[in-house]
């Protein structure tokens, strides 16, 4: 291993995707000098980067913004917050067009009109085009450089990461006046298409920083892909019909409804689908928007739309659900000073509830909480500074281990997707199959305190992803027994109805003592609709 890298600037960037390149551009902007470290390589890595995605772009008139509010309130159980909803359409409508001017973006053209169609975006084409985008501003891109750990001063706050170098095999260390984390949500390492770099390291940071979390029961989104595949394109299977073993049609299932009877029918048998509910010309629109989509079908011979194929469900964790670290201002601040919070690594509950963002909502929050994530970050740093006193890291399970190794960074991982990734545990939840995969979970954690650890960079980049799998399934089961109700996507089989009594939102957080306790949603910040 080389010598280490030392170094300091105003505002560190955690993350590649769009949530860190948006806090990047508006924390330079702002007057920062910027640092992104992505564990990937920023423009590539990542869920958005190899799919096409839509964009909750609404213009700004009253009707269709009302409209686009009221969508899904009730799915998400009513928890959504229409200020933040409002914040996110207004940022959302900004960036687009200001991607089309100054991030370059080629939006197709309405024929009709000649206008752009700025409501979705090319995952490969958007996150190119941000990329040379923060190379014009100035900002300091470090691929292939995993942050390990935050650096906190004497006073707990924030002040900088240090982390592992790939390619130059050579730890680093950065000191700021701010940091954001946007390293994404967590799925498992399930091999959802895009997610193989989301495995909770920025909660299983924050959470050593004594960070708050929220919605964390709000975590068990399942995507339909063709059976061994990894495109978790679900949006399209509203277009679908589903099948039985034996060809009859599941009645119920569905992609947004539905889903929990091709869960409970998998359990049993083989489940197809076709997609035979689209027309010529969505057709021809899906081709266009997701291509990779088709791609494996017409390598295997099989036409989607006259065939049927057979299904599986894939385990997308806290990326497609909505919880994460609570934010508590305007600029996505955490409950650390000094540490901001932006796009999946953030609760998304402000705008989608306890429902899943999906894309589009999902795709509007990244730019827009980036945003302002960034900007946060930047007036924070001027005026807290960057750091001149010590600092230390305070990463511990996977890096300072408090006996002799005794696990591996693989063994916990399997061991932690075995209680989080089937979904007769996580998706079709039941307090009798929760209690027992949690308590698992807690001894796994323990094991993982005790012994987990690692010799190279690689080792302790593998350890810590292990460590915050296992920390985010704690948070996210904890979170589930304590909502004893069936509300947006956390579904209770023990408690399936709809509870008034906990309309409110459930903060989170601890790694070795983890604590659950309601938040009044009217006495949060957080103003819902009833």
């Amino acid at each position: 291993m080389t010598q280490p890298w030392h170094t300091a600037t105003d505002v560190l960037v955690i993350g590649g995707g769009p949530a860190a390149a948006w806090a990047a551009i508006h924390a330079r902007e702002a007057g920062a000098e910027v640092i992104l470290v992505d564990k990937g390589y920023c423009g590539t890595s990542g869920a958005t980067a190899p799919s096409g995605t839509g964009v909750w772009y609404v213009a700004p008139e009253a009707q269709a913004r009302a409209n686009a509010k009221a969508s899904r309130e009730a799915l998400g159980g009513y928890l959504a917050d229409h200020y933040w909803m409002d914040r996110v359409l207004d940022q959302t409508y900004v960036n687009m067009n200001r991607l089309a001017v100054e991030g370059r973006y080629p939006f197709p053209v309405d024929p009709a009109t000649g206008a752009q169609l700025r409501t979705g975006v090319q995952g490969p084409e958007y996150m190119r085009r941000m990329r040379a985008w923060l190379t014009r501003l100035g900002v300091q891109v470090h691929d292939h450089s995993p942050a390990l750990e935050l650096l906190v001063d004497d006073a707990g706050a924030v002040r900088g990461a240090a982390g592992y170098q790939r390619q130059l095999d050579r730890d680093y260390r950065i000191t700021a006046g701010a940091v954001v984390l946007a390293t994404g949500g967590c799925a498992f390492l399930s091999r959802a298409l895009g997610t193989n770099v989301d495995t909770g390291d920025g909660a299983l940071m924050a959470a050593e920083a004594g960070a708050r979390f929220s919605g964390m029961e709000f975590s068990n989104a399942y995507g339909i892909v063709p059976k061994g595949s990894t495109i978790t394109k679900t949006a399209y299977y509203g277009y679908a019909t589903f099948f039985g073993e034996d060809g009859r049609v599941l009645e119920e299932a569905g992609s947004t409804k539905g889903r929990s009877v091709i869960a409970r029918t998998l359990l049993q048998e083989r489940v197809f689908a076709q997609l035979d509910r689209a027309d010529e010309t969505v057709q021809a629109q899906m081709r266009v928007g997701q291509p990779n989509f088709f791609l494996q079908f017409d390598r295997r011979g099989i036409d989607p739309f006259t065939d049927r194929f057979e299904i599986d469900l894939l385990a997308e964790g806290t990326v497609r659900g909505t919880g994460g670290l609570d934010v508590v201002d305007d600029d996505c601040a955490t409950t650390v000073a000094g540490l901001y919070v932006a796009g999946d690594a953030a609760t998304r509950e402000r705008i989608c509830g306890g429902f899943t963002g999906g894309g589009s909502h999902n795709a509007a929050w990244a730019m827009s909480s980036g945003s302002w994530a960034g900007a946060g970050a930047a007036d924070h740093a001027r005026t807290a500074g960057r750091s001149t006193g010590a600092v230390h890291g305070i990463g511990s399970v996977g890096l300072r281990p408090t006996g002799a190794p005794s696990v591996t960074a693989s063994e916990v991982v399997a061991a932690a997707q075995d209680e989080l990734i089937p979904f007769e545990k996580n998706y079709l939840r039941h307090g009798d199959r929760l209690r027992p995969a949690l308590a698992r979970l807690d001894e796994l954690w323990d094991a993982a305190s005790a012994g987990l650890a690692g010799a190279t960079g690689d080792e302790r980049v593998r350890a810590r992803q292990a460590a915050a799998i296992t920390a985010v399934g704690r948070l996210m089961y904890r979170s589930a027994l304590a909502r004893t109700e069936t509300r947006g996507m956390s579904k209770r089989a023990d408690h399936p109805d709809l509870d008034a009594t906990q309309h409110h939102h459930l903060h989170s957080g601890g790694l070795d003592r983890p604590w659950v306790d309601p938040a009044d949603a009217r006495n949060s910040g957080l103003a819902v609709a009833s």
